[in-house]
């Protein structure tokens, strides 16, 4: 099977073909990576590619209890000793930067943090909290300041965990309802200056982000999150230029040359709606690069047909929580433990490095 092979990805050799997807988890105390984490991740280094839970660039993008951050001394150190931990066991760790915008509750942010977005739009739903769930915050609708500030944030993260922390890369979070995907969608998005309106404008806050970073830490080092049709987090999950956008994105994203496209399929773990169009062969067709999926894997077979539908490496998520040696596993056809939903979020090792 393909699905096992080594695969090159730019610089990175990676011992198969199967990701490891980000995962939220909520044990990062204070926002600070710890030891629970490092052993977490050096359970699961058997993956090609280990993708980490969203991670803050700044205060202002903590959206949920416990999620971690990369914007402070303590945070990075927190980041080298999960990069060391992964890496020997021979495994390779992207950190997802994740600014989760308008999703989120004061009560889990950082005193004095602010929430921003494209517009003072809030989303729709609640957010838990340590103390049960509250509606979303009311944004404040970011200045042309506040965009300047916020990539200069992500570039410097990801400057910290490449030559600092010593991962090897990061991924932008241009998915699932938070920042960046908030100005791609025009529910969230009804600016009506060159970073709202046409296609160009509402994908222009991204791919500047994505070029910053590239330029600083190098576009091979650099991958992006997308998630077309996606409903979750108060999105719009179909709208009348979806498909242009996403050819739009795909080819800019080529020219800046980042590392990969990671497409999020929301359909089964999200439950949204079915995709109009084929837009996972659309993206690879304009992006031409390396571009995971995935979406209800978990046999070996479900990752070998999205290898043989034309994208080249497989994402897994919830799988991974309960089968630290999922690699194993599906090499071996055994059969997979299912995941306490229950302690998805919870601090400590139960449910987390306990299987």
């Amino acid at each position: 099977m393909k699905l096992f092979d080594t695969y090159q990805v730019g610089k990175l050799n990676l011992n198969n073909r199967i990701v490891m997807a980000p995962l939220t988890r909520s044990r990062a105390i204070n926002n600070i990576p710890n030891a629970l984490m490092a052993k977490y991740y050096q359970q699961r280094a058997s993956a090609g590619l280990i993708i980490s839970e969203g991670t803050s660039p700044s205060p202002n993008g903590i959206g949920y209890p416990r999620i971690p951050g990369a914007y402070s001394n303590e945070q990075i150190e927190g980041w080298k000793k999960v990069a060391d931990a992964v890496h020997s066991e021979g495994g390779k760790i992207f950190v997802q930067l994740m600014h989760t915008g308008r999703i989120t509750s004061k009560a889990n942010m950082p005193e004095g943090s602010i929430t921003l977005a494209p517009s003072s739009i809030q989303a729709a739903g609640e957010i838990f909290t340590e103390e049960g769930t509250a509606p979303h915050e009311m944004p404040k609708a970011m200045t042309l300041e506040d965009i300047e500030v916020t990539q200069n944030e992500y570039v410097q993260a990801a400057k910290r965990l490449v030559n600092e922390a010593g991962v090897d890369g990061v991924e932008l979070h241009a998915a699932n309802g938070y920042l960046m995907n908030q100005f791609i969608n025009p529910r969230s998005n009804q600016r009506e200056d060159h970073y709202g309106g046409s296609v160009e404008n509402r994908t222009r806050f991204v791919l500047e982000t994505a070029q910053k970073v590239a330029d600083e830490i190098g576009n091979d080092r650099v991958g992006i999150r997308i998630s077309p049709y996606g409903a979750f987090n108060d999105m719009q999950s179909d709208y009348a230029e979806l498909d242009n956008t996403f050819i739009y994105l795909a080819k800019e994203l080529a020219n800046i040359e980042v590392l990969y496209v990671h497409v999020v399929d929301q359909r089964v773990a999200f439950g949204a709606p079915d995709f109009t169009t084929d837009i996972k062969k659309t993206i690879k067709e304009n992006f031409k690069g390396v571009v995971i999926s995935g979406g209800d894997v978990n046999t070996a077979e479900k990752g070998e047909a999205i290898i043989e539908n034309g994208l080249d490496l497989v994402y897994v998520g919830r799988p991974f929580i309960s089968n630290p040696d999922l690699v194993e596993k599906l090499q071996n056809n055994a059969e997979l433990v299912t995941p306490d939903f229950d302690t998805f979020y919870t601090p400590g090792e139960k449910g987390y490095t306990d299987y």
